[in-house]
């Protein structure tokens, strides 16, 4: 068995490695806010699969080869994201006794981060900081942050500080693939980006910073039906 690996091809994500495959969604409060993930359904764990990039697949979440029909692999499929690495682009907080980084190019609008009481930015900045219960939600709301645009160190010079996840890609309802585990991301240029514990990768074809997804799904009305 190789190792866990996600080439992203002009066509659709081809992923080695026999990684598990799952269908995920978000567990909402009786106010419509997220408070976690469920796992509904496990698709697949075959050696090699081939996953759709350009949203219009029939057979969502796996490539039927729509892309070359709907010109997505002879255009739109290009690769947007810039080269450098998470820990060149995020910006730090260190107001609430830990440092909190965000990239906010990554966000997927998941909407962990945010309630109708507070936020990871008003307690990252200070705000509650003596209330255990504010940082105690603000650490589970950053392990719950799909992408990975929110992280959060002990120190600022510190390892970051990570939600142990299995190498895994979790498809979203009507959303992005959630992929933990550090899979090694190959770009079709031979490259590869920065592996990390937690991102979230672009299945409508809409994002302009592909692979990632940027939110756009939820712009365009993507489905999976």
């Amino acid at each position: 068995m190789s190792q866990p690996r996600i080439h992203v091809s002009d066509g659709p994500y081809e992923v080695s490695g026999a990684v598990p495959i799952v269908r995920r969604r978000q567990v909402l409060s009786d106010d419509g806010e997220p408070i976690t993930w469920q796992t509904t359904a496990r698709l697949t764990s075959q050696e090699v699969v081939y996953l759709c990039r350009c949203g219009g697949s029939s057979d969502k979440p796996f490539c039927d080869d729509t892309h070359v029909a709907n010109g997505f692999a002879a255009s739109r499929g290009t690769v947007t994201a810039p080269a450098a690495g998470y820990d060149d682009r995020a910006t730090a907080m260190d107001g609430a006794a830990v440092v909190v980084r965000d990239d906010r190019s990554l966000c997927v609008h998941a909407g962990f981060c945010t309630n109708k009481v507070t936020s990871v930015w008003k307690v990252a900045r200070g705000a509650g900081v003596g209330d255990i219960v504010a940082r105690t939600a603000m650490v589970a709301a950053i392990e719950h942050c799909p992408s990975g645009a929110l992280t959060m160190r002990l120190t600022a010079d510190g390892p970051d500080v990570e939600p142990e996840l299995p190498a895994q890609i979790a498809v979203m309802d009507n959303g992005p693939l959630l992929v933990t585990g550090g899979i090694a991301l190959t770009r079709a240029d031979g490259t590869t980006d920065q592996v990390r514990n937690r991102m979230a990768l672009c299945r409508c074809g809409e994002s302009a910073n592909k692979p990632y997804c940027d939110g756009s799904h939820a712009a365009v009305g993507f489905t999976d039906s």
